[in-house]
This record gives structure tokens, sequence and C-alpha cells, in this order.
């Protein structure tokens, strides 16, 4: 019968743990002095060890002839019934499914039988922040007078969801996300003992996959043993399996990006695209590609932060656009665009002077065709229809067209006061209307901040105060 990876390789013993160094050797020495807690938090992200630990917990206080650092014997009575399952003592309690008060009314009734196995009866309640108040406030009864033979672990990967009268009588430890080299020695191991081998690249496309997560390190390492077709797993093919975008192409996209070589980027992308590849992880994994060429000191932190934070912003301003591909063209414009020569603006307004003409035409005109308006804009340059889509039409007096942006849109606002973008928009304008225009562009608070500086300019006027 063919056992998973983690399964097989799932820790017996405290020694054999990846990482969370300090946490094992504490509770290793309370194991040694005898001076284990009887309630226990354990938090941090999933797959980090934190069931492994508390079951090694419940293995090593019910040993019979435990190793003079703590260790279970792993030979005896009970370590043999514990390695294949059939310990009676250890209870194992998935929170997320068990999360009602009777549950915990039930527990409570059980724990005062005495162990019927070993030493101590062991609770582990996985995922504990998912029980409800009345079960967690049953809970507390509990824990603050426990029987001397029972030790509860709970376990969760959100702490700020416990009451603190839980948190207060349990001893905390916080787990961490393994480091690269202490995942990377693990994954050599089982490689080792699997008769296999990997290139030493493929262990960090794991653990970006993975999060910094054992767990998932494992299940990664198992679907690249079973898909490959060799027996030293090459990066190439890791590539593939995982569906992430080559280092390879990654690197040229760098190259592209620095040397300006815009016409080379843009084809790289649709490429991509026909390709069906998400551009959206795309653009994640370049902004990890990027962050791991700054810790290998290839790429100067300045321009690599610059790359990675605009990788985020463009992707949050326009989170809601289907085609992503159009978001990746914005980033490129966004990071290629050279030194501004346009005159510096004022904050109040901005004016690119054009002729000034002498018929009237209303602004309600304009609105009746601004869709038509931006789809004119969008075929001189795709990223215009995302910036006159996030304005809104304020007012236009002697042909002085005026756009609001709201702070949330400072991008777009910044982008129309660049010559190049608002040009575009006047050529149509004129085109259409036969006039010149001028344009004007000006951030406008949210709805909330006009109100809040409203309701301050009449508690000052009046000298009153607001009563909640």
């Amino acid at each position: 019968m063919y056992i998973t990876l983690y399964r097989k390789y799932r820790p017996s013993s405290f020694q054999e743990v990846a990482g969370e160094q300090e946490i094992v050797r504490a509770l290793k020495n309370a194991l040694k002095n005898n001076q284990l807690s009887q309630a226990y938090l354990f938090t941090g992200p999933r797959g980090v060890g934190k069931t492994t630990i508390a079951r090694l917990i419940a293995k090593s206080v019910n040993c019979l002839e435990p190793k003079e650092d703590g260790e279970a014997c792993g030979v005896c009575e009970n370590c043999t019934s514990f390695q294949e399952g059939s310990f009676l003592d250890l209870v194992e309690i998935d929170a997320a499914s068990n999360r009602g008060i009777d549950e915990i009314r039930l527990l409570k009734e059980k724990i005062n039988y005495q162990p019927s196995q070993g030493k101590k009866k062991v609770y582990i309640i996985d995922e504990v922040h998912m029980l409800t108040k009345e079960a967690f406030n049953a809970l507390l009864k509990t824990l603050e007078e426990p029987p001397a033979h029972v030790i509860f672990i709970l376990a969760t990967t959100e702490p700020d969801k416990i009451l603190p009268t839980i948190i207060s009588r349990c001893q905390r430890y916080d787990f961490k996300t393994l480091s690269l080299q202490d995942m990377g020695n693990q994954l050599q191991y089982i490689l080792s003992r699997e008769n296999l081998e990997m290139e030493e690249e493929v262990k960090e496309l794991i653990y970006e996959a993975s999060g910094g997560s054992m767990r998932d390190a494992i299940s990664v390492l198992e679907r690249l043993i079973v898909s490959s077709s060799e027996k030293k797993i090459s990066l190439e093919e890791s590539e593939k399996i995982l569906g992430m975008t080559p280092i390879q192409k990654m690197e040229q996209f760098l190259h592209c990006l620095l040397q300006e070589e815009k016409k080379t980027i843009l084809r790289e992308l649709d490429e991509l695209w026909f390709q069906s590849v998400d551009m959206e992880a795309f653009l994640k994994d370049f902004a990890k590609f990027i962050k791991n060429q700054i810790k290998k000191e290839k790429l100067e932190v300045e321009k690599g932060l610059f790359i990675i934070k605009n990788i985020y912003e463009v992707l949050n301003i326009f989170r809601l656009e289907e085609d992503k591909r159009l978001v990746a063209y914005v980033l490129v414009e966004k990071l290629q665009k050279r030194e501004s020569t346009a005159v510096p603006v004022e904050k109040k307004k901005v004016f690119l002077e054009t002729a000034k003409t002498e018929t009237s035409i209303s602004l309600a005109e304009i609105q009746n065709r601004w869709e038509e308006i931006i789809d004119k804009a969008r075929e001189e340059k795709i990223s215009m229809g995302v910036y006159l889509s996030t304005a809104t039409l304020h007012s236009l007096e002697d042909n002085v067209l005026t756009l609001c942006y709201e702070e949330s849109n400072l991008f777009s606002k910044e982008q129309m006061e660049e010559k190049q973008y608002s040009s575009i928009l006047l050529k149509v304008l004129e085109e259409e209307w036969k006039q010149k225009f001028k344009l004007r562009v000006l951030t406008v608070a949210s709805e909330e901040k006009r109100e809040n500086h409203v309701t301050k300019k009449i508690l000052n006027y009046f000298g009153g105060e607001i009563i909640s």
C-alpha cells in the first residue's frame, strides 16, 4: 500500500523536526525535568509542525522508558502503539467540525476518567479558534482546574480570535515558517531516502510554491516525483509541472525592462497570454523573482523595490479589470516612463493651453458621448481607457474641461497630467467638435473625508462637539 511522503516522513522524534529549534529545546527540557504545563497554545501558519510537535509531546510523556534528554525511546509498548496510531490516551479533536458547546461538554465528562494505557491523557484541539463563544467559555472552566492526568494542547492559525482568558491559562509557543536552508535540508533527506536527485534551483522553486510550509513543500515534492520522468528532477521540468513561469523567462523579462526594450516586452506578454498563462499570477511570480534577485545582490535594492511596489500597486488599482494583460501593459508603461518633460503642475489646477474658441459646448454633450470618447482614446493608447474611466466629468467652462479623480485613483490622475496622455484626449475632443479645448485635472477627497471636513468646519464655527 502506497504511503504519502508526508505521512512516511513525519518526524517520529524531536530530533527529526525541521526548524523551530528553540521551541523543541524548551519542550525537551520541560519533559526532561518533568515540568510540562497542563495547557499549551501553539500558534503559527499551517503546515509548520504544530500538531506534529503536539503528538511528539504526547508520545514522550507516555513513554515507559524515556531517554535522558526527554525523547521517547521509540521501542516500548506505548511508543509502538503510538507509531501504529492505536494509542488510546491521545485524543485529537478538529474544532472546525466539533465547534459547539455540546462537544466541549462531552469532553469535560470524559477527562475525568483515568488514562487507560499511558501516564497522561493528551487532548490536541486543532484550529481551536473555530470554537463558538459558548464552547470557549466551557473550555475555559476546564482549563482553570484540569485533572492532574490531563494535558491540553491547543493549535491555531489565528490566535487573535481566541479569548484572552484562554491564552492566559496556556503556555504559548509561536511557530514560524521554515527557512530555505531548513526546508532544503529536509527535502534533501527525503530525496536521499528515495534514491532521487534534484537540481539545487528546484529547492527554491518548492520553497516559493509552499510559502515556507514543510507540509506543503513535501506535497509539492511528491507531485514532482510522481510527474517527473527522470531520476533527477530538473528545474525546467519542475516549472512545467507546477505551471510556474520559467526563471529564464523572468530573467529575460527583467533584462528587457532595464534596457527599455518595450516592443520585446509586449511581444513576450502576448506570447504568455496566448499560452493561457495567468497574467496576475505571472506578475506576482515576477515580484518574487525580483525579491530573490535583490537577496542575491544581482539587482540594485532601489530598482528592485520600485518594481515590486509598482507591480502590487497596479494590480490593486486594476483588480477588477478582467483582461490582466492590459494591466501588464500599464505596468510596463509605468516602469519604463522616463523623467517627465511636462511643465510642473500646480496642485490646484493644470492647464494645457490651446487656442480659444467662441462656440459654446455643454458638459451634457460630452457626458452623453463619454464612452465613445474613451473608446477612441483607447485606440490611440490602450491605457487611456483605464485613465479616463476612473475620472469624473466635473465641469466645462469656456471649453476648459475639468476631470476629477478620487485619492484612490491618483495614478490615473498623474498620468492625465502628462502631456503625452492629455494630448490624446484633447485631440479626440477636437476631432469630435471641431474646436480647441483645454484640460484641467483635479483631485477630490472621498465622500467620507468631505463629510468629516464639513462637520469639522461646523463644529469650529459653533463651538460644538460630537456626542456618540
